[in-house]
């Protein structure tokens, strides 16, 4: 289900709270989240025809309406309040999730820490480590005071563990509460005033040992992502004044150079063609297949490469400003998109702080003993729980970087596996995009298969619409000539008219064609035909008669249906097909494809309507599609997925989660990524809260050493952060074929 307000229901579901003949209370959560929005909510309440007054308590999240009772069954009414309320969805959901999102306590950024660095730590630990089990003399405690503080294993300690004692007096001095951080620093400097400097150095040493395995998980994410949208080239022709060419690094450009991009290589910034032209792919940007000709003043991005031509660009933006370095950002950051067990994970882990510091006392106070006391404060929960969730988060996400998958957030990834419901896009989604002409049916006495073509192919010649496309390359395919024509006249949404040899050719809708007064009544048994069939179909008229009809067809993407078998297998019970298409496609790709349900002839903003009606009443929704129509349905839904190298770059924009591969089974392989993703973190949650606890119990009893203690906490948060980084070892084209 998704997430809830606080009371517990679904964001924009409003309920009865409490109801007196005329004066009816209603919550709904989504109030919580629209306190800049209250005057507008009030207005378009008030407006309601039997509304007499209306408040609003932002606190509560409880609207208090008085009503006419003669003009109003109440039980209309929270479907009224409802239906107002989701116009403000947008915001609502962004509060909502930035609160879910937000960090209980402040934590050290592992993801900016240089896995060289932390690397260089462990080897200095260890080398301390050994040095200090090979010069140690007598029992832990007996040495002096000065000795304990101001030795080479309190030296070393202390100046090893640094980043744990500055990130846990930060915590306590910023927010008032300790973090994982501070538990670690009580835990080592109590440890050296007590003598044990052997437990101080190995807390530090596997600590470091496992927040390395994390940092490098991070690593080795950013460099898929970065490899999976090639941002530029390392080094790049600057153009100077005197109009030569000087290579240099990229990283030292500058805002305002000029650079000269040739043939085969990639540009490195954001800016617009300033000479020359050239064929450019920007499918790495914007998912745009075909690549497109760029010439003086067109706009380009970094991450695109020049197939053919030389161009001279001037750099509007570069590095971290460039459009292809923004979504790496994104997607490495992702702070405010972190997955809800993310949080839940450092919610648990900063309540059970305090806890140990607790227990430290109580058994203190009870034993008498510093060193039972020490143990609980040396095991702990937080580190285990904490940094194995971010290293299987962050390890998937690689994990699907390397294999053509962008996702944006690991927020993202536990949603989709706990996603109940799909909706598909049928036109570039299901089929692939490239209309073809399936039949040519001349209904005109004399005319031929290949004049009624050619007559459409006139018509349709500098049109960009893809049925236009379809045309032509028919005509390609079978060696025809376009014939000459005049001017072609475009009417949106209905067709296109020229004249070929002084004759009037219309090729378009039967909206169209009834506007310019031409009957249609000899095509009924042509349209049967065709709609049969599954084509759509236009009409094409010479004069004032219909010479034919073309009909075209979207093939169906190859392996959608096994796709779409396997989603069934993972126990998605509710996969529905929206489109813009008639009914009568619609309901025949929904019939061929065994789609649950169909919605046709959609706008996008329907589409969008229709997601939220699912969320309304607390469904999870994945929606995937690929084009400027499912932009808004994309960015509505729980989780949107971009499908295909056609998508387009609004598509990409709005989607969480974007698919470069064609191949649909990609679909059902990323879900079961997330959800062997969540059956980790279920593990190592349940591993390092037993093995845990086991040792507290076995601390405080006198039984486990200190020492031994600190060992059992640390090599468990080793093995949770390892069990963690076997997603980087998951097989998605395994998982395609089973």
């Amino acid at each position: 289900m998704r997430w809830r307000n606080p009371t517990g229901g679904p964001l924009l579901k409003c309920r009865v709270m409490h109801h007196i003949k005329g004066r009816i209370r209603i919550h709904c959560g989504a109030l919580y989240y629209l306190k800049e929005y209250e005057q507008d909510i009030l207005s378009k309440v008030g407006k309601l025809y039997y509304v007499r007054q209306v408040k609003i308590s932002i606190i509560t999240g409880n609207i208090l309406v008085h009503y006419d009772p003669g003009d109003i069954n109440p039980d209309l009414i929270p479907g009224n309040i409802e239906e107002i309320i989701s116009l403000f969805s947008i915001p609502a959901y962004k509060r909502e999730r930035k609160e879910k999102s937000r960090i209980t306590v402040n934590e050290r950024r592992l993801q900016e820490e240089p896995v060289n660095k932390l690397l260089i730590n462990v080897i200095a630990g260890a080398g301390s480590l050994v040095f200090a089990l090979l010069t140690k003399k007598g029992k832990a405690g007996s040495t002096s005071i000065p000795e304990r503080l101001f030795g080479f294993t309190a030296l070393s300690s202390i100046s090893l563990s640094m980043p744990i004692l500055k990130s846990g007096f930060e915590s306590l001095r910023e927010n008032g509460k300790p973090n994982a951080d501070t538990l670690s620093s009580a835990a080592i400097l109590a440890s050296l005033i007590s003598g044990n400097g052997i437990s101080a150095l190995t807390i530090i040493l596997l600590a470091d040992t496992a927040e390395l395995l994390t940092a490098y998980s991070m690593s080795k994410t950013r460099k898929a992502i970065s490899e999976m949208l090639s941002t530029g080239e390392k080094y790049v022709w600057k153009l100077l004044d005197n109009k030569n060419l000087l290579k240099i690094p990229a990283d030292d450009l500058k805002k305002g150079d000029r650079i000269v991009v040739h043939t085969g290589e990639i540009i490195s910034v954001d800016g617009y063609v300033e000479k020359g032209s050239s064929l450019v792919d920007e499918s790495s940007i914007t998912g745009e297949f075909m690549p497109k000709e760029r010439k003086v003043n067109d706009k380009v991005f970094a991450g695109s490469s020049v197939k053919s031509g030389t161009i001279t660009v001037f750099a509007e933006k570069i590095k971290e400003e460039t459009a292809a370095a923004k979504i790496i950002h994104m997607v490495e950051e992702a702070s405010q998109y972190k997955a809800q067990v993310q949080n839940m994970a450092d919610r648990f882990s900063a309540q059970l702080i305090p806890l140990n510091f607790a227990l430290g006392t109580i058994v203190y106070l009870i034993t008498g003993s510093p060193v039972r006391a020490l143990n609980m404060l040396v095991i702990d929960y937080s580190c285990g729980i904490r940094l194995s969730t971010a290293t299987a988060l962050t390890a998937a996400i690689s994990t699907g970087a390397r294999n053509g998958i962008l996702i944006k957030g690991s927020n993202y990834l536990e949603m989709l596996a706990e996603t109940e419901t799909l909706i598909f896009d049928k036109t570039g989604t299901l089929t692939e995009g490239n209309p073809e002409v399936k039949s040519i049916i001349p209904l005109m006495k004399g005319i031929s298969e290949k004049e009624l073509l050619s007559l459409a192919a006139a018509a349709e010649e500098t049109s960009t619409h893809p049925i236009a496309h379809s045309i032509l390359n028919a005509m390609k395919v079978r060696g025809y000539r376009v014939p000459k024509h005049t001017e072609i006249e475009v009417f949106v949404a209905k067709g296109v008219k020229t004249e070929v040899k002084q004759q009037v050719i219309r090729v378009g809708n039967a909206k169209f064609m009834k506007e310019s007064n031409i009957p249609l009544d000899v095509t009924s048994h042509a349209v049967s035909k065709l709609m049969l069939r599954g084509e759509n179909f236009i009409y094409v008229a010479k004069g004032d008669v219909i010479a034919g009809m073309i009909g075209i067809m979207d093939p169906l993407r190859e392996n959608m249906k096994k796709s779409l078998n396997r989603l069934r297998n993972l126990q998605i019970d509710d996969i529905i097909l929206l489109t813009g298409d008639v009914e009568q496609q619609a309901e025949m790709v929904a019939s061929r494809m065994m789609f649950d349900r169909f919605e046709s002839e959609l706008l996008p903003e329907d589409k969008v309507k229709f997601a939220l009606r699912l969320q309304s009443k607390g469904y999870m929704v994945a929606m995937i599609g690929d084009g400027i129509n499912d932009g808004p349905a994309l960015a509505y839904a729980d989780v949107g997925i971009a499908l295909g190298s056609k998508r387009t770059d609004l598509a990409v924009e709005a989607a969480d989660i974007t698919i470069q591969s064609d191949d649909p089974l990609t679909i059902p392989a990323v879900i079961k990524l997330s959800r062997n993703t969540m059956s980790i973190i279920r593990q190592n949650f349940a591993t390092s809260i037993g093995v845990n606890s086991i040792g507290l119990v076995l601390g405080a009893m006198g039984v486990l050493p200190v020492f031994w203690g600190a060992f059992l906490h640390n090599m468990t948060t080793l093995a949770v952060v390892s069990n963690s980084l076997r997603l980087f070892f998951f097989n998605m084209n395994k998982n395609k074929l089973n």
